[in-house]
């Protein structure tokens, strides 16, 4: 059975983006370091503050704000 050419996409597309904005930019001296930086790139910048062409260019925490608004004003 043949794989989808798009059934990685978003992963592959991540994995580029962090190696261009975090990995390549950084020289590591053990693993550990390797996870912790990553590990700090995806939970203190990439989920809550980067922002995201599908949100609008909002960041996540703006866009879950805004629809909360949107959600209580009955839109």
């Amino acid at each position: 059975m043949r794989g989808n050419c798009h059934a990685n996409a978003v992963a592959e597309s991540f994995l580029q983006l962090l190696k261009r904005e975090r990995i390549r930019c950084r020289t590591y001296l053990t693993r550990e370091a390797v996870r912790q930086d990553v590990f700090e790139y995806i939970e203190m910048f990439y989920n809550p503050k980067r922002k995201h062409p599908n949100t609008g260019m909002l960041s996540p925490a703006d866009f879950e704000v805004r629809q909360q608004k949107l959600n209580e004003a009955g839109v």
